[in-house]
């Protein structure tokens, strides 16, 4: 087993880079992204001034979905790479004492993973087929689904066995992606047994997809989907352990990760994971429990629109919801599932529900696909350097996705015959889907494929405008989003100290205002609002996210501050 730092609260106020392999750097030119392209950016990962790198799925598999339907779950896909090119990478970001993070997908599998292959063919009620969800369809013929869920993808959630034998499975997400029976030992252990294989090869920690719904209960009168929803809203809104939900945030599911934190304390220091979790506020702490997984993502910095007071009320939540676990917060505002926070910034306010997997008015955005009405990328580029600068002087860790450290907006213009993402299928064109923020990014702008790969072309399209965005041509500009970062982060080494923040309420202050103090004398404030606010009185700047002027700070701007 490789060595790791000792330091075993090493997360707690991490910067972590995620990195989806198939879009970040494509090493032998098949137009796809690798392992080996990963290592070769070890130095400019470095260069970053980040803590840790979290991998997106890159085990074998049939990509219907960008790698989240695993046929293997000890492996490397082949077209990505080998164990060995793993190895290399660990050890590589190893030297430059970056961490590694690999996602783990525990709700479902791929449909060609080899158990549930054998589940086909072992037959109704054989021991194979318990290691999923399977179902006797309705009706005298048994061809009508055993409910009307429908996935969160779009259309029904029960696929038929295609065996002739009347049974059904269930999917919460794509058709090729049988979900898993917790219910079953089997599954339990040889989770147990992925976890201890990754952490084998010098993995610090896991980030777990869809924490929230591994554990089901299908059995006795199932609700139709009408009160599914009603169910899962009342669960969302209020988090009442007493609303009990056949699949969503189930206390049961907790008992998993009491046996994978078993595992974590196997290895000094102890591993960490951080749960994908779409619950209401007063259920995260379970998650983030140090009996259990560590750390809980807070979605909610995301979801908010660009408003001070909407930011205010939800750091106040997110902390108080960490303190409550022992843990610390995450602050995340792009992700590979999630349209990049600039192109969302340069769009109007739309109100979320707070469950964008399902909700109508967040999906709005990719249904218009961002042209009604057009996306004002200057705005967005401004207003995400403010938010960026914001969040990462908060306490706790800050998760940075791919490309926006180039400031790079959503990629709108993907032809749909070139659009891979099952939602963008599964619901004929209706939701946009996520491929726009997995466009492959551009390192070179006057290299073929922009500096991507040298052979074919990327497997999703780069549009002539994302030469713009270039690393190289960012390198040496000071001002560029890129070094806008480097800078940023080079400093928050420097002053991040205790995890506690006090809110500044300067009297007669314009609304828009977002004010903050941290130990160690450093301020925060962030003026959200359009117009241009003063800075208090006896304070030394020490970096900005625009213009400030004759002590004067921009609308849409966040500065640091130094209490002279």
């Amino acid at each position: 087993m490789l060595q790791r730092n000792p330091d075993p609260d090493w997360w707690r106020q991490a910067i972590i880079y995620q990195i989806y392999p198939r879009s970040f750097c494509d090493s032998n030119g098949d137009g796809i992204g690798d392992l080996k392209g990963i290592t070769s950016k070890v130095p400019y990962l470095a260069s970053l001034g980040i803590d840790a790198v979290w991998l997106s799925p890159f085990y074998p598999s049939g990509l219907k979905d960008g790698g989240y339907d695993v046929s293997d779950y000890r492996d490397v896909d082949p077209r990505i790479g080998r164990l060995e090119d793993f190895d290399e990478l660990v050890s590589a970001l190893a030297e430059v004492d970056i961490k590694i993070m690999v996602d783990i997908v525990p709700n479902h599998s791929s449909d060609e993973h080899v158990w549930f292959q054998d589940a086909l063919k072992a037959g109704k009620g054989s021991k194979e087929r318990e290691r999923y969800i399977f179902r006797d369809g309705l009706g005298p013929n048994k061809d009508i689904p055993p409910t009307d869920w429908q996935c969160a993808f779009g259309g029904p959630s029960w696929s038929p066995s295609g065996c002739n034998d009347g049974q059904w499975y269930y999917h919460m997400f794509d058709s090729s992606q049988p979900d898993w029976n917790w219910d079953n030992p089997e599954v339990h252990e040889d989770f147990l047994t992925t976890l201890r294989f990754w952490a084998d090869r010098g993995v610090s920690g896991f980030r777990i997809d869809v924490a929230h719904a591994l554990v089901k209960d299908f059995n006795g009168d199932l609700p139709n989907w009408e009160e599914m929803n009603r169910i899962r809203e009342k669960k969302l809104r209020n988090g009442n352990k007493h609303i009990t939900h056949p699949y969503m945030d189930r206390d049961e599911v907790q008992e998993v990760y009491k046996e994978w934190r078993k595992v974590f304390e196997e290895y000094n220091p102890p591993l960490f994971a951080v749960a994908e979790c779409w619950v209401a506020p007063d259920r995260k702490p379970l998650y983030a429990s140090s009996e259990g997984l560590g750390q809980a993502f807070s979605f909610d910095i995301m979801l908010c629109n660009y408003n001070a007071k909407e930011y205010r009320d939800c750091i106040v939540q997110s902390l108080k919801d960490s303190e409550e676990a022992g843990s610390s917060t995450t602050w995340v505002l792009s992700n590979h599932d999630e349209p990049r926070h600039i192109t969302r910034y340069g769009l109007p306010d739309v109100p979320n529900a707070g469950y964008p997997e399902f909700d109508d008015a967040f999906n709005e955005y990719k249904r218009s696909k961002f042209t009604d009405p057009p996306v004002d990328v200057a705005t967005g580029l401004r207003r995400a350097r403010a938010a960026t600068l914001m969040i990462l002087a908060l306490p706790g860790s800050t998760y940075i996705y791919q490309g926006e450290e180039l400031g790079l907006p959503e990629v709108i213009e993907i032809p749909d015959e070139q659009r891979q993402d099952p939602h963008f299928h599964r619901t004929k064109g209706e939701c946009l889907g996520r491929d726009g923020c997995r466009v492959p990014l551009p390192w070179n702008s006057s290299a073929k494929n922009l500096g991507f790969g040298s052979g074919k072309l990327p497997h999703l399209p780069q549009p002539a405008w994302m030469k713009n965005y270039s690393a190289n041509l960012q390198e040496y500009e000071s001002d560029s989003t890129l070094n806008f970062y480097r800078k940023t982060l080079d400093i928050r080494k420097e002053l991040q100290c205790a995890e506690e923040l006090e809110w500044v309420d300067n009297e007669g202050c314009d609304e828009n205002v977002l004010h903050f103090s941290r130990p160690g004398g450093w301020e925060i404030i962030m003026n959200a609002g359009k117009k241009a606010v003063p800075l208090p009185k006896g304070r030394q700047i020490i970096v900005s996210s625009g213009e400030i002027k004759e002590g004067m700070l921009d609308g849409e701007t966040t500065a640091w501050l130094l209490v002279e």
